[in-house]
C-alpha cells in the first residue's frame, strides 16, 4: 500500500462514515455550549456563586465581547450574511442536487452554527440595549446556552439521522 492510499483513506470525504466527522461534529456542539457570547460558562456560574470579583470579570468580559460582536455586526454585518448565504447555498446545491456528501457534511455542520451566530448576536443587542447586569446577566447568559443546546440537539440528530441514510444508501465499495 503506497501513502497516497493511506492519506486518502484517513482524509476520506465519505464524511458521514467517517470517525472523524462525528469527532468534529462533538467537539463543535461542546464548544459552541460551553463558549457563551465568546465567555466560558464556568466563569457565569463562578460570578454567580462567588459575586465580587468574579462578577466584575465576568460583566467585563460580556461587555467586551458584546462590543466587539455588535461591532462587527456593524461594520461588516450586510456583506458577512450576503457570504454566509452564498456558501451555504452551494453547499446546498452541491450537497443535495448534486449529491455530494462532503458538501452535504459541511453544511448539516455550518447552517446550525449559523443559527447560534444569529441568536448569539441578537443576545448580545439585548444585553447592551437593556445594560444588563447580576443575577439577570447570569439567566440571560443561561437561556443562550440552553437555546444553544437545543439547537445543537436537533442538528446532532437530524445529522445523524442523514448520515445513517447515506450510509445505508451507498454501496459497500463507495
Amino acid at each position: 500500500m503506497d501513502w497516497h492510499q493511506t492519506v486518502f483513506e484517513l482524509i476520506d470525504l465519505r464524511s458521514f462514515s467517517n470517525l472523524w466527522f462525528w469527532i468534529a461534529l462533538a467537539v463543535m456542539w461542546s464548544s459552541a455550549s460551553h463558549w457563551v457570547l465568546g465567555v466560558p460558562f464556568d466563569m457565569v456560574l463562578r460570578a454567580k456563586r462567588n459575586g465580587g470579583q468574579s462578577e466584575i470579570d465576568l460583566e467585563d468580559m460580556v461587555r467586551i465581547n458584546t462590543n466587539r460582536l455588535l461591532y462587527v455586526g456593524r461594520v461588516s454585518g450586510l456583506w458577512l450574511v450576503g457570504f454566509t448565504c452564498f456558501f451555504l447555498t452551494g453547499l446546498v446545491v452541491l450537497g443535495f442536487w448534486y449529491d455530494n456528501e462532503f458538501a452535504q457534511a459541511v453544511f448539516l455542520l455550518m447552517f446550525p452554527l449559523s443559527l447560534v451566530g444569529l441568536m448569539s448576536l441578537s443576545t448580545a443587542a439585548r444585553i447592551q440595549e437593556e445594560h444588563i447586569s447580576g443575577a439577570l446577566l447570569y439567566k440571560r447568559l443561561a437561556r443562550h446556552r440552553v437555546y444553544t443546546q437545543v439547537i445543537g440537539v436537533v442538528s446532532i440528530f437530524v445529522t445523524s439521522i442523514w448520515g445513517m441514510y447515506q450510509n445505508f444508501n451507498t454501496s459497500p465499495l463507495g
